[in-house]
C-alpha cells in the first residue's frame, strides 16, 4: 500500500512538472498571396468529388501555422491529462508524446486553444480556416503544385492507407515546400470552417474566405493513417459533425501574423 501510495505520488509530481514546462511550438510563417483553390483534375470527376469545384481564386493575408500537428504531449502540457477517451483503453500510442493527441472532437480542439491562450495570452492561437490549411499544405509560394503536401509520391510524406495502423511521430516523414509536416496522412486535422456543398461556387475571388455562417459539419482536411491516397490529397474535403471523435482525427494549430 506504502508503495502504491509512493508510486502516485511521485506519477502526481512528475505530471505538475511535465503540465508547468514551457512548450516550444514551431510555427511557420505563411505569407498572403492570391491562388487557385480547388481541383479540375480530370481523374477525379466523379459526384462524390464535386465539393472540390470548381476551382476559383481566393486571396488570404499573412499567418502562421503549426509545423507539427498537435501532440499527446503537448495536450497533456496544457490539460494536465490525458484526452478522456484515453481513459480505460489499450491505446498502442497512448504514452508516445510525439504522436499526434486524436479522439478530439472540434469541441476539445476549441477547448484545448482556449487553454492555451491563457497560458500565452500573446499569441491568440486558433484552428486554420480551411482557405488557410489548403494554402499551407500547397507549399504557399513555394507550392510545386504536388496531388500531397510535399510530394507526388504518397509514401514520401504520409502515413495512410493502413486500417489497423496507428498513428506515428510527428515530422518522420518529408516536409512539404513551407517545411511543414504531416498534412497529408497521419491525422485528420480539424479546420473551423463550417462545410458548404456548394460553398467553392460561391467564394469566386474571395478576401479571407471563413466558410459559412452556420451548418451541421465542420471541415476536416488531410486524410490520416486509416485513410486511402485520394483523401490525402490536398485539395480534398472531408467534413464531420463537430461532435465526432475518431482515433485518426487531431488537429493543427494557426496563427495570426
Amino acid at each position: 500500500m506504502r508503495k502504491t501510495a509512493l508510486s502516485f505520488v511521485l506519477v502526481l509530481i512528475s505530471l505538475t512538472g511535465f503540465c508547468q514546462a514551457d512548450m516550444n511550438i514551431q510555427m511557420v510563417f505563411v505569407k498572403g498571396a492570391s491562388f487557385f483553390m480547388g481541383s479540375d483534375d480530370p481523374h477525379f470527376l466523379a459526384p462524390e468529388y464535386d465539393n472540390e469545384r470548381p476551382i476559383h481564386r481566393v486571396s488570404i493575408g499573412s499567418y502562421y501555422i503549426a509545423k507539427y500537428e498537435v501532440t499527446n504531449g503537448m495536450y497533456r502540457r496544457v490539460m494536465g491529462m490525458f484526452p478522456p477517451a484515453y481513459n480505460g483503453v489499450d491505446y498502442d500510442n497512448k504514452y508516445c508524446d510525439d504522436c499526434p493527441v486524436v479522439k478530439i472532437s472540434f469541441d476539445d480542439a476549441k477547448e484545448f486553444i482556449r487553454r492555451l491562450n491563457e497560458k500565452y495570452p500573446s499569441k491568440h492561437y486558433r484552428l486554420p480556416t480551411e482557405t488557410e490549411w489548403e494554402y499551407a499544405a500547397r507549399g504557399g509560394k513555394y507550392s510545386k503544385n504536388y496531388l500531397y503536401a510535399g510530394s507526388n509520391k504518397i509514401n514520401e510524406v504520409s502515413w495512410n492507407g493502413h486500417e489497423k495502423g496507428s498513428t506515428h511521430p510527428v515530422g518522420q516523414k518529408l516536409a512539404n515546400e513551407l517545411g511543414i509536416y504531416d498534412m497529408s496522412g497521419n491525422v485528420a486535422e480539424w479546420c473551423s470552417d463550417w462545410y458548404g456543398e456548394d460553398y467553392y461556387s460561391k467564394t469566386v475571388d474571395e478576401i479571407d474566405p471563413k466558410g459559412p455562417k452556420t451548418g451541421t459539419k465542420r471541415i476536416v482536411r488531410g486524410g490520416s493513417y486509416y485513410d486511402d491516397d485520394i483523401s490525402c490529397r490536398t485539395v480534398y474535403r472531408n467534413r464531420l459533425p463537430p461532435e465526432t471523435s475518431q482515433w485518426d482525427l487531431g488537429f493543427r494549430l494557426a496563427m495570426d501574423y
